[in-house]
């Protein structure tokens, strides 16, 4: 059976997507593989398309995940704590967009507080929300210093990625170990190159 999903504030303009069934998904890679040059009845590659679409529904998970739900909950009693907090190394892993092969890295996330803070696993689950989708690294930064923004509501917030595309280290060029690394600032991270500097200090220790 067809099923709808709510794509949440996904990379494209689309605001729902009708789903193919799970049978019509797993004749769709039985047609990739006969169209790489194999034959997907051949003992080995029998189970593949059940095996692919099951993966797939991990590795696009976020889809069907909502980061609002993620960062309901905050925290007021933190004994007037307003500097900066920091959760960094957060590892990822997610698919281009444009060729459907992983990248891989690390999530930095800062903020300063304004009115209560969120429990620091909630920041590695809204990374999850977002590389669990197809994305651009560069979309895939704003979108986590945008949520961040809209429900913490933080006098500044910082994300910086660091990420390795297998779509550069697989094809193409083949630039293996090339990393991309892509940030943002928002409020007094934006204004004030100190805090900024601050930031970066952070992360080296």
């Amino acid at each position: 059976m067809d099923a709808s999903v709510k794509l949440l504030k996904p990379a494209t303009a689309i605001a729902n997507i009708q789903r193919p069934s799970r049978e019509e998904a797993e004749a769709a890679v039985r047609t990739l593989i006969a169209w790489a040059g194999d034959d997907p009845d051949r003992e080995g590659l029998l189970e593949t398309p059940r095996r692919v679409t099951k993966a797939y529904g991990e590795f696009f998970a976020g889809y069907e995940q909502d980061e609002s739900e993620v960062l309901a909950k905050t925290f007021k009693e933190v004994g007037g704590y307003d500097d900066i907090v920091l959760v960094k190394d957060i590892p990822f892993s997610s698919h281009c967009e444009h060729h459907m092969v992983p990248f891989f890295g690390k999530v930095h996330i800062a903020y300063l507080p304004h009115d209560g803070v969120v429990g620091l696993s909630k920041l590695a689950r809204l990374v999850e929300v977002y590389a669990r989708r197809l994305q651009v690294q560069e979309n895939m930064t704003a979108q986590i210093i945008d949520a961040v923004n809209e429900h913490l509501n933080p006098r500044g917030a910082a994300v910086m990625i660091e990420a390795e595309h297998m779509c550069m280290s697989m094809r193409g060029v083949r630039a293996h170990g090339a990393l991309t690394v892509t940030q943002r600032f928002t409020g007094v991270f934006a204004e004030e190159r100190d805090q900024q500097d601050r930031f970066f200090t952070m992360l080296k220790r």
